[in-house]
């Protein structure tokens, strides 16, 4: 006979149990952002490389945010790689009802129209293939079009409800 670890007794699966679990899961920071009337944009920590051919990737975004009009309407997004540096940045994203393009937010006009933060690790505009119900959420499936991975830094990153950066 085995010893049993000293384990806690499992949980029944509901928000908090994943909560709980995926704050223990360090993620890379990003911002989406898409073209509306104005400028829409939030931070996600869902972004996922899916394929090399075609390049695609994918983000989750919940029906009840903010942006999620824009994005369920727009044809092309911009996907952001943060860099340690944009702690402030990512936190402006995040918050909701804040003024996300404004000073001191650094942006331009890229391909599509789509807004391109400066200053990030690397930007990617793509093509909305597909829109996935998952939850209360949607997972975006996007075809990379075009993008410049040349940002100098290191990644920012999200674990137990923060931003951090990556240590050796």
């Amino acid at each position: 006979m085995t010893a049993t670890p000293d384990l806690s007794a499992p949980q029944l699966a509901t928000p908090d149990l994943l909560r709980s679990a995926f704050r223990r899961h360090a993620a890379g920071v990003a911002v989406i952002t898409a073209r509306g009337t104005d400028p829409v944009g939030f931070t996600a920590t869902s972004l996922t490389s899916v394929s090399a051919e075609p390049p695609m990737v994918s983000f989750g975004i919940g029906t009840g945010a903010s942006s999620w009009p824009a994005i369920s309407r727009a044809e092309h997004v911009g996907v952001h790689i943060l860099g340690e540096h944009q702690r402030e940045l990512a936190a402006t994203f995040a918050r909701s009802g804040a003024d996300r393009f404004g000073a001191p937010t650094r942006w331009f006009d890229g391909p599509e129209g789509v807004p391109v933060l400066e200053g990030v690790l690397a930007w990617m505009v793509c093509r909305v293939v597909a829109r996935v119900p998952a939850g209360d959420h949607r997972v975006v499936l996007a075809e990379v079009v075009a993008g410049d991975p040349a940002g100098a830094g290191r990644p920012l990153l999200y674990h137990q409800g923060r931003f951090n950066a990556l240590r050796d």
